[in-house]
């Protein structure tokens, strides 16, 4: 078994990666940052063979050119993670930065495109394979000063339903996962490096954690074959909606 999980450097996308490697699956990690890419292969390859692809998502011809230049060992991709993604502002419309938008779009939507377009025809000529989509509750309630945010994992939500539609006569299994607040870098991308700004959205409550969401989808890649999780969201037991949250 073979599987590609962008966004492998950190967060959901590295404990997936970790709990595929327990799975003896053998893994293609992606990511933009080598010197992380290079110590999760050092640390993951005692378990199982591992390759890496630098590339930005965001980037058509990267993605293109780094999938077709694996080796044809490595091609046969049977599941698909696209875990790559990001927050940049909390902000009102008024005010946001298109800078900003700009590289939610691209990387939440824009990247899962082509990075599934770069994967797919290979399901389709085999007849098989998994793609997994993390969305967020944000794709399901949209909430003040996160518009944009909104819209892209809404959209993220809106391609999981597009794909399985076309892809289950082709036997591909396709899965959206929504996160609720999950604690990662997620934060500290979104307000600029602001650790202590970032700090207090975790504080009075325990959130989700990356291993948390790895666990769930390891749960729905080892389902029975006749089975798809088609959609499945998760929440920390201290939230009960997206910006609803019950703190001590």
């Amino acid at each position: 078994m073979i599987a590609l999980i962008t966004g492998a450097t950190s967060g959901i996308g590295r404990a997936t990666a970790e709990a595929f490697a327990d799975l003896n699956y053998r893994l293609i990690l992606c990511g933009r940052r080598q010197e992380r890419l290079d110590e999760l292969q050092e640390t993951l390859s005692a378990k199982t063979p591992v390759t890496t692809l630098n590339f930005d998502v965001r980037t058509w011809d990267e993605v293109d050119h780094a999938i077709r230049t694996l080796p044809d060992d490595w091609k046969t991709i049977d599941i698909l993670v696209n875990s790559a993604g990001n927050a940049h502002g909390l902000s009102p419309i008024q005010d946001g930065d298109p800078a900003d938008w700009d590289q939610m779009i691209d990387g939440n939507v824009q990247g899962l495109l082509y990075v599934s377009k770069a994967v797919i025809p290979g399901m389709v000529e085999r007849k098989r394979g998994h793609i997994i989509n993390i969305s967020s509750i944000a794709g399901k309630e949209t909430y003040a000063n996160g518009a944009v945010y909104c819209a892209s994992k809404a959209a993220v939500e809106a391609l999981s339903t597009g794909m399985r539609l076309d892809l289950t006569q082709h036997g591909i299994k396709v899965t959206n996962v929504a996160p609720g607040a999950v604690e990662t870098e997620f934060s500290v991308v979104r307000f600029k490096g602001d650790t202590e700004r970032a700090a207090n959205v975790y504080k009075g409550f325990t959130p989700l954690t990356p291993t948390d969401i790895a666990d769930t989808i390891v749960y729905v890649v080892t389902a029975p074959a006749h089975v798809t999780i088609a959609d499945i969201t998760i929440l920390a037991s201290a939230q009960a909606a997206a910006t609803t949250i019950h703190r001590k």
